[in-house]
């Protein structure tokens, strides 16, 4: 058990509530269909969390192949502010390269054996989802394409852990294709995307100076990576606003506006991070879970891990009341 929680720890399993609360979003729209199953539905859900820790770690291992962390530790000592708290499991010799790859396979193993069993109850189309997300999962670090190394990464993030991730498990849940869901999942994916973007913006230097090519990096101007934050931090309130519009969304999924001043505090950080002005990082419960926050002040982390949880509580949050609001409605009929 010990070894078990040593690698869901690495794995950074803080980081599933961006995969695990749009899949349980997707399942909670699933729910209203008479095909629903929670059979599938959940074998689907433990699927995408083995394959989410895998990825984090696979991720690892083509960094530490890079040598990335050793690299922003040099950038740090020489004045750039990087985040270094990379893979420290194996640079402190807790763990080995053969280890790491054990654990890698077997989060995997876990998640192909889970969708063996929703393909073997809805067919092939969860097969082809989970292929072509392996395959985008794999290219994000690992080569020829390291699309995460060419601009596209985070985009391809927020492509994978929204429409791709809730299509997939609506369709395991239920068998069925729901045009909402692909509303939805943009929206989600959005805000996922959004951590990612977050994470490039407090990174840009130090991804610059190692080759690494971001989003952030591509957009070459201050204005220009507050603009493309705008869009990611306020577009999904627009989709949801849009979808009620239309009558594709119950006039209920507009209480996703309540983590509006949650999004402004975010947008505001980053302004203040990319003109360099002082951040006071107050706390403020409606901010949501902060982790060890102190423990992140001791690492010289909390400027990353401060925007970073805030873009991650937005997700969870917005898929959250996404959720009750749906299993609200079906309550009620």
């Amino acid at each position: 058990m010990n070894k078990i929680a040593f690698w869901i720890k690495n794995a950074r399993h803080i980081s599933l509530p961006q995969s695990l609360l749009p899949g349980f979003l997707a399942a909670g729209m699933a729910a209203a269909y008479e095909t629903f199953s929670w059979g599938p539905a959940l074998a689907a859900l433990g699927g995408v969390a083995c394959a989410h820790l895998g990825m984090n770690l696979l991720d690892d291992y083509f960094d530490y192949a890079q040598e990335s962390g050793e690299k922003r530790q040099k950038l740090a000592a020489g004045g750039i502010r990087a985040r270094m708290a990379k893979y420290t499991y194996l640079t402190s010799e807790a763990a080995t390269v053969r280890q790491l790859r054990v654990a890698i396979g077997l989060f995997f193993l876990c998640a192909a054996v889970a969708g063996a069993y929703v393909v073997g109850l809805r067919g092939a189309v969860p097969l082809y989802i989970a292929l072509a997300g392996a395959f985008l999962g794999y290219s994000y670090s690992g080569g020829p394409l390291r699309l995460g190394y060419r601009g596209y990464g985070e985009l391809l993030i927020g492509l994978m852990f929204g429409p791709m991730l809730m299509a997939g498990v609506q369709y395991a849940a239920c068998g069925v294709f729901d045009s909402r869901i692909v509303l939805v999942g943009v929206a989600v994916g959005l805000l996922v995307t959004n951590i990612l973007y977050a994470h490039s913006i407090l990174d840009r230097q130090a991804d610059m100076q190692m080759g690494k090519l971001t989003l952030a990096g591509l957009l070459k101007s201050p204005a220009a990576r507050l603009a493309a934050a705008a869009v990611f931090t306020f577009g999904p309130f627009v989709l949801v606003g849009l979808g009620v519009a239309l009558h594709l969304l119950p006039v209920a999924c507009l209480c996703v506006a309540v983590l509006l001043p949650l999004a402004v505090v975010l947008w505001r950080s980053l302004w203040r991070y990319t003109y360099d002005r002082s951040e006071p990082m107050t706390l403020w419960r409606w901010l949501g879970p902060m982790g060890d926050f102190e423990g992140y002040r001791r690492a010289g982390i909390d400027w990353f891990m401060y925007r970073w949880l805030m873009a991650r509580n937005l997700v969870s949050f917005f898929a959250l009341i996404l959720l009750v609001v749906n299993i609200l409605l079906n309550i009620l009929g």
